[in-house]
């Protein structure tokens, strides 16, 4: 008989990856896809450039000198903010926290009452509700803005309820903000390690994947103060251990000169944002068009769509949560395929999402002209069976 160790516990029911699955099929070059998180769009020539002349360099070529975010292996208890009845949330952040042996508990954003969710911002982190979750054992927070999936940018006003919990319970805060430059217009990022207080107690998480276009290059940074981030180093050099140089090497150089363009038209975040500020628009319309109902983000460049005004009837197909019958007729039928946001969520709440999907943005024009026809035969099919 096998013997199972009892450590393995904490990894039970990890093992099932629902990005496998999607990844399979989105291989099939006929599908026009629009379910995973990565541009296809190229990153900026300065970046190649400077990748291509790091690897040269023969000292470029040995071990990196740090410049990777490694996970904290020391928490106990953890809160993880995301919308409506307890999530959703990258669903990345569950598994990780529960392989360090530590307890997730999930908080809410919720729809403004009343309110049918049009943009992002209608969804809210009840303050009285956020507190009741904090105890003795509450070691962290995680947050994210721009929010994955739901586009919401947090407000200061919601990171100072944050922060006061925080300081109130001397409570780490681990801000995932990959997305931060990627804010459009009428709204404003704001880094809680910025407020009274917080800097000593948190690691903000960055990445050049999505800054610069590049994630296969899977390179990223944690910014906090010593006492924090030599935890993340030792972590890191005993897990990770390395990444690549040369890679390292070329963000870097991508950093220092965009950085130095800050609020300039020549600046890659500004240029960017304002690119993908059009497609969203126009991604919104058409969607709109197709009668399916998108929530307009206001950071980064995904977009949650409620597909319930369709009315597609899948009752034929097997017993799982509409939004993963939803996208998998939508690869067969349309040939587009799109990311169900119960994947996001738990079991207990996948009610309150499975009329949802999400869709990724950041496109080439050609594969949104794609989508467009995709949509309006959509449309087109949807009306003549009403």
């Amino acid at each position: 008989m096998a013997i199972r160790h009892t450590n393995a516990k904490r990894i039970e029911g990890l093992d099932k990856n629902v990005w496998v699955a999607f990844s399979s099929v989105a291989a099939d070059p006929s599908i026009v896809n629009l379910g995973q998180g990565f541009s296809d769009m190229p990153p900026p020539h300065y970046v190649k450039e400077a990748l291509a002349k790091a690897s040269t360099v023969d000292q470029l070529n040995q071990y990196t000198r740090g410049f990777q975010v490694g996970i904290p292996l020391w928490l106990t208890s953890l809160i993880a903010p995301s919308p409506n009845s307890s999530e959703p949330f990258f669903d990345c952040y569950e598994p990780m926290i529960r392989m360090a042996g530590a307890k997730p508990v999930l908080i809410p954003l919720r729809l403004k009452p009343g309110k049918k969710s049009n943009t992002s911002a209608d969804w809210y982190l009840d303050p009285e509700e956020l507190s009741s979750k904090f105890n003795s054992k509450t070691k962290a927070i995680i947050i994210n803005t721009p929010h994955n999936p739901t586009g919401k940018v947090f407000t200061r006003e919601e990171l100072q309820i944050i922060a006061d919990l925080c300081i109130k319970h001397d409570t780490l805060c681990f801000s995932d903000e990959v997305y931060e430059w990627l804010i459009y217009k009428g709204h404003q990022h704001i880094k809680i390690a910025t407020l009274p207080g917080m800097w000593e107690r948190t690691v903000t998480l960055g990445s050049a994947g999505k800054t610069f276009c590049i994630t296969g290059w899977k390179i990223g940074w944690s910014i906090g103060p010593e006492h924090l981030v030599k935890h993340l180093q030792t972590v890191m050099q005993n897990s990770l251990y390395t990444c690549p140089t040369p890679l390292q090497e070329a963000v870097a150089q991508g950093l220092l000169r965009d950085c130095a363009l800050m609020g300039q038209p020549d600046c890659y975040f500004s240029s960017l944002t304002e690119e993908l500020q059009h497609k969203r628009d126009r991604m919104a319309s058409i969607l709109q068009a197709a009668g399916l109902t998108p929530v307009l983000p206001e950071g980064g460049y995904f977009m949650l769509v409620d597909v319930s005004p369709l009315n597609v009837d899948l009752s034929h197909m097997e017993n799982e949560a509409y939004d993963y019958k939803f996208t998998k007729w939508m690869v067969k039928e349309k040939k587009l395929e799109a990311f169900p946001v119960t994947a996001f969520v738990g079991n207990e709440s996948k009610k309150d999402f499975e009329k949802y999907i999400r869709l990724c943005f950041i496109k080439h024009d050609s594969t949104i002209d794609a989508v467009e026809v995709i949509l309006k035969d959509l449309n087109k099919t949807n009306k003549t069976k009403l």
